[in-house]
């Protein structure tokens, strides 16, 4: 395939090891590479879930993300925290100040709280090769935090994050071109090791007889396009190492698509009472942020997982309402008619809300027919003042006051954990 008129910029995937581990290592002045650490939900409960480990916890005593308290070995050298999502947050955004130095801000995509993209592209007068910035980067987020950084180089977005993620986080450092997609993409196998594809797809990829990245690079674009529609299209570039994305907008446009809540549970609700408190909570944040960025949306989406112990999938439906909304209790409504016709009466463990088919408030037309429409856009806006102003908690609906309700001990909570 000729490349030559393909993105060819300077892509950076910067990645913090052991984000977690590292900065709480700073904060208590240890050696992330050299002590083993964990970090847990609560340290109270057997059950909580590990959220961050040191290299040596990992390797040593082969403790990772997603085990339990209850797993982690009784021992003296063994080092357990809870988190402090505040100041995780300020340590991210203290780092992306740093690569901010080197780079306009608007070069800067930051994917999530440990990983950022940046666009090098143009700073050789002023930093010398890619590489090199690279490696300055690099050795300058070490100097200040004491945090290790690895780093994915490539011509796009999807290149770079597949540098990171194959071969820079074992060696700190690795820059893949188009030329490397035969030696270094292609082999991978299983498929869900490559940035995009998940289990399912996968799945469905090997009942197609496709099970490398090669194999995928040479099946039958058509095809896929017939099985996956456009994500088909996106598989077989992604199989060449092809991203025609532009770093710019995807910061500009991932925020405005939808709006959302996840929230795992701290038990099992059994009950459809139970669990519909809970659902009247997300449903309030979800629409409080949508007023506050002034849109609308028509397609409401509930998600549940049942426990483990029942054995049983969980579900996602979606349904689309005639009039764009952000009203709380249209949404809570329509999740309870979803919940109604799915719930099959297991305990769950996980919920999840979302609001999309989005539009600009001032799309929404009034209703000749309801009287009270404007009163209860109101009344929502009302409520977000009073809440933006004396706290989330500062005005609640009654069903957060009883023991389904969980609004009140995660106010304390920052990303579902301790702050």
């Amino acid at each position: 395939m000729n490349t030559k008129d393909f993105p060819h910029k300077d892509i950076l995937c910067i990645d913090m090891k052991c984000f977690y581990a590292s900065c709480i290592a700073m904060l208590e002045g240890l050696d992330v590479l050299k002590e083993p650490i964990a970090i847990i939900g609560n340290l109270e409960h057997p059950g909580s879930i590990v959220l961050a480990a040191s290299p040596i916890m990992k390797e040593k005593f082969h403790i990772q993300t997603g085990n339990r308290r209850y797993e982690i070995p009784r021992h003296p050298a063994i080092k357990l925290f809870e988190p402090k999502m505040t100041f995780f947050l300020e340590m991210s955004m203290a780092i992306t100040r740093l690569i901010a130095q080197f780079v306009p801000p608007e070069a800067i995509y930051v994917y999530s709280v440990d990983e950022s993209f940046v666009d090098i592209t143009g700073t050789k007068q002023l930093w010398g090769s890619p590489e090199h910035v690279a490696i300055m980067i690099r050795e300058a987020i070490y100097e200040q935090f004491r945090i290790p950084a690895m780093i994915g180089m490539g011509p796009n977005m999807l290149m770079a994050k597949l540098a990171l993620d194959l071969e820079a986080k074992q060696s700190g450092f690795a820059k893949w071109t188009y030329a490397d997609v035969p030696t270094k993409l292609w082999p991978v196998k299983p498929l869900s090791k490559m940035w995009g594809i998940g289990k399912q797809v996968e799945t469905h990829l090997n009942t197609m007889g496709i099970q490398t990245v090669g194999e995928l690079a040479h099946a039958d674009r058509s095809v896929l396009e017939k099985r996956f529609g456009v994500m088909g299209s996106q598989y077989y570039n992604h199989a060449w190492g092809l991203d025609f994305s532009i770093l710019e907008e995807s910061f500009a446009t991932d925020a405005a698509l939808s709006f959302s809540k996840g929230q795992t549970l701290g038990k099992g609700y059994y009950t459809r009472k139970a669990i519909a408190v809970v659902l009247l909570e997300m449903c309030e944040d979800v629409m409080r942020r949508t007023r506050e960025a002034g849109y609308v949306g028509c397609t409401i989406s509930l998600g549940l997982s049942y426990c483990h112990h029942t054995q049983t999938k969980g579900f996602h439906r979606s349904l689309t309402i005639e009039e764009p909304t952000n009203e709380t209790m249209v949404m809570y409504k329509a999740c309870l008619a979803l919940l109604d016709q799915y719930f099959i009466g297991e305990p769950i463990r996980q919920l999840s809300v979302r609001l999309t088919n989005m539009e600009p408030e001032c799309s929404m037309q009034l209703d000749l027919l309801d009287e009270r429409k404007e009163q209860r856009r109101a009344v929502g806006h009302v409520m977000d003042a009073i809440r933006s102003k004396h706290g989330a908690t500062a005005i609640l609906r009654a069903a957060s006051y009883t023991k389904a309700g969980t609004a009140v001990a995660r106010n304390r909570l920052v990303g579902g954990h301790l702050a």
